[in-house]
């Protein structure tokens, strides 16, 4: 992990920050960036959140709700099948580009995943929501495999941070729209309102032939004259390979900190539609705060990382984001305590606390794994590297109902919140292991 210098009032070029942060947003990749992020968030707000609290309405035990957050485990192993996405061009949709076909095909799968969960009724049975839920998430997990890879090859590392503030802006609108669903549900029903959704994935197909394919960066092309063997080999073991080798010792501190830098918003995420819907809160009440001033709080969040990231580098953005995570997570112990459904002023600021600290953490941690990877392998060992982390924290999250159980909201608060703590800690040990043993430099993608 490199830390950039300290910030100054001027940059090198004698801009000062505020026109160099004009400079970054106002690219047309940025504005991509954004249709992209709301293309790739969708299904994930569409798939956790408002299925949680349709089951808890309907009665189902928050132990099962939190095993069922398992079906989000594609997130967790999408390297398995980012190779093939990485190298392989689909036919028949190829003319779109490498990377546009690929989206239009998992958006696809996301509205067949929404029409089934569309056709459930949790208190009959949950066969058809999972079956739903299941296809969703492997089809959000595709999708995200290649908008990481589009981001990545499409603008160099010193904007990248700028990129994944962008790409978080859409993912956060996205949680905007999707609290019309909820809105939907409490007027309607929750059938219409996830084949409503199911419409609206299906639009985002039509963003994607808004935005530019990037070029293919120096290396990423399998060529089809090779043999079997050599292709299999660059496909699905050279990008592995090159990571490890890259960065040699200094590996292991940097999965340590992959693995746990997001635990404590996953592990305390997963009940907290659970604790609204236990305190009396109605769905348009939630829907309407986190639609409304949540977002505005997690926009906030999200800038503010981007030009954390710009300014004072992505060591001290992320030790600043752990402390953040730890304070606005640990306040939700105190409005377990203290909230009741009547509360919507306590509501309101403990999701736009907890959403500020969200978007911040957000953009500095997609920035730093974004800086991790080379862009011939971008979709490959991005995934590697977002699939390890999901897959530790959403296995863990699992738990969150049993904990919660055991535990009771407030300490189960308390305990999630912890976990930033040897967060903090991993991020100035992976530091000062980079410092003395940097890895070889990579080329960045070329720019657009």
């Amino acid at each position: 992990m490199s830390s950039q210098p300290q910030a100054t009032p001027m940059d090198d070029d004698g801009r000062g920050w505020l026109a160099k942060t004009w400079a970054a947003y106002s690219r047309p990749s940025m504005a991509a960036m954004l249709l992209l992020g709301f293309a790739s968030g969708l299904p994930l707000y569409l798939v956790y959140q408002k299925t949680s609290f349709w089951l808890r309405l309907e009665g189902i035990e928050r132990s099962t709700i939190g095993f069922f957050y398992w079906v989000g485990l594609f997130y967790s192993f999408k390297f398995v099948w980012a190779p093939i996405i990485d190298k392989i061009r689909l036919p028949g949709l190829g003319t779109l580009g490498h990377r546009r076909s690929w989206m239009i095909l998992s958006i696809a799968g996301t509205v067949a995943g929404l029409s089934v969960i569309a056709t459930g009724n949790p208190s009959e049975s949950l066969v058809p929501i999972t079956i739903g839920a299941l296809l969703l998430s492997f089809s959000g997990a595709t999708l995200d495999i290649s908008i990481d890879a589009w981001r990545i090859e499409s603008a160099p590392t010193d904007l990248q941070a700028n990129m994944a503030a962008a790409y978080s802006f859409g993912y956060r609108m996205a949680l905007i729209y999707s609290g019309i669903g909820f809105v939907i549900a409490d007027f309607a029903n929750w059938n219409v309102s996830f084949a409503v959704m199911a419409i609206s994935m299906g639009l985002t197909a039509g963003l994607v032939l808004l935005v530019k394919e990037p070029p293919r960066p120096e290396g990423a092309t399998i060529e089809s004259h090779d043999p079997l063997a050599v292709r299999i080999r660059k496909i699905f073991a050279e990008p592995f390979i090159q990571v490890w080798a890259r960065y040699g010792r200094v590996m292991i501190p940097i999965l340590g900190l992959v693995f746990i830098y997001r635990l404590s918003d996953f592990t305390m995420g997963v009940m907290a539609s659970p604790l609204y819907a236990d305190l009396g809160y109605t769905p348009a009440v939630v829907g309407g705060i986190q639609s409304g001033p949540g977002v505005i709080a997690t926009f906030a969040g999200l800038f503010v990382g981007g030009l954390a990231a710009q300014q004072v580098g992505l060591t001290r953005s992320l030790v600043l984001g752990s402390a953040l995570t730890l304070v606005t997570n640990g306040a939700y112990a105190w409005f377990a305590a203290t909230a009741s459904g009547g509360d919507v002023g306590l509501l309101t600021l403990a999701v736009c606390a907890d959403n500020l600290a969200g978007g911040f953490v957000t953009t500095v941690f997609i920035a730093y794994l974004s800086s991790l990877v080379d862009p011939a392998n971008a979709a490959t060992q991005y995934a590697l590297f977002s699939s390890l982390y999901a897959f530790v924290n959403k296995f863990l999250a699992g738990y969150s109902g049993v904990m919660a159980d055991a535990l009771g909201y407030v300490n189960f608060f308390l305990v999630t919140a912890s976990y930033a703590i040897p967060g903090a800690l991993l991020v100035v040990v992976v530091a000062y292991m980079m410092k003395r043993y940097p890895p070889a430099p990579i080329a960045g993608p070329k720019e657009t």
